[in-house]
């Protein structure tokens, strides 16, 4: 998609403002591999990502990676601009300023939610928002314990209220990767499932009827343990009002692989839970797209010249600067507010 289409779209969507998107929002996850900043924080482990590093992260890199996170968004919704985003890999505030401020994203008035987290490279989980749709009223850094003093993102989430009038509550997470192994990383990811668990579990004693959409890259499948502890958890049965939905599991063969490709495997480590209220609209809106949508746009992808059919066009493979978008793709959900006059 070209400059000047993308700002056709925009100039659409501006003209559509006060129509169609007073009753729908989308809702968007993307992990945008490691967009850092050029300057050395002594307080992390970001050397890597230094003009002089490892990786010969110039401004100029920097940059053109900004502009391909707002092409994505931009493209993603066809002009139809998220309400609400949730990013991971960010290395602080500096980034998501010139995301939101020195792109066309600017004449949307964008917000951000973000602190610098414990995590030793100093990547951050962030929400950017539209204030026209979304008011968030509180804000909670979920601090994850690991063992052996490790530190890794916190899970931010996020209440507010959408269309002025519904009452919405967003997780956003990026837990431990499968670095060393999945199999001796699993306890790293189980301990973030706790710690989402008990937040929502203490969500539902106060509102049993809440709307929660929880989206992040968690760094299992749908079906792994980690992903499968917090329905244990939360005792999650069709019985239990905070029944929790994965959106992102899936239902046939000719859903896309994954959002993430590895070794010629897709994983969908990228997903979107939600709560049964947004199944059955019982609490002022819905799930209009039924399950998590999978960007897959051609720009994003590219062939697999080691294995076969595609995968997705990333910034760097390996130490070797590839000029691409990410090695995840995003994903998302499009939600709609309930017509209680219908």
């Amino acid at each position: 998609m070209g400059v000047k289409k993308i700002f056709i779209l925009i100039l659409l969507f501006v003209i559509q403002l006060n129509g169609l998107m007073a009753q729908q929002g989308r809702v968007v996850f993307y992990n945008v591999e490691n967009l850092f900043d050029t300057q050395d924080d002594t307080l992390t482990n970001d050397n890597e990502f230094l003009p002089d590093g490892a990786k010969h992260w110039t401004y100029g890199r920097m940059y053109r990676k900004i502009v391909r996170i707002y092409q994505t968004l931009v493209a993603l919704g066809e002009g139809d601009m998220p309400a609400v985003i949730g990013l991971c890999e960010i290395e602080n505030r500096e980034v998501l300023k010139r995301l939101v401020y020195n792109t066309p994203l600017s004449r949307l008035g964008y917000r951000i939610i973000h602190r610098e987290s414990p995590d030793a490279r100093g990547i951050d989980v962030a929400m950017l928002y539209r204030p026209d749709i979304f008011e968030p009223d509180s804000t909670e850094w979920l601090y994850v314990d690991l063992p052996g003093n490790q530190t890794t993102r916190e899970i931010l989430m996020v209440r507010g209220k959408l269309w002025q009038s519904v009452t919405t509550y967003f997780y956003i997470n990026h837990w431990p990767s499968r670095y060393g192994g999945a199999g001796g990383s699993k306890p790293k990811r189980l301990a973030a499932a706790s710690v989402l668990a008990v937040s929502i579990k203490q969500v539902c004693l106060t509102d049993d009827a809440a709307n929660i959409i929880i989206m992040g890259d968690f760094n299992d499948d749908p079906g792994d343990e980690s992903l499968q502890a917090i329905g244990k958890i939360l005792k999650n049965d069709p019985g239990n009002s905070c029944f929790l939905t994965n959106l992102s599991v899936k239902t046939s063969i000719t859903d896309i692989e994954g959002t993430i490709k590895y070794q010629g495997s897709w994983s969908v480590f990228d997903q979107v839970i939600v709560s049964r209220p947004l199944i059955t609209g019982s609490n002022g809106c819905y799930v209009i797209s039924g399950k998590a949508e999978v960007f897959k746009a051609d720009f994003l992808l590219e062939p697999d010249v080691t294995y076969t059919g595609f995968a997705p066009f990333r910034t760097y493979k390996g130490p070797a600067y590839h000029n691409g978008f990410s090695d995840h793709l995003p994903v998302s959900i499009l939600i709609g507010i309930v017509n209680i006059e219908n």
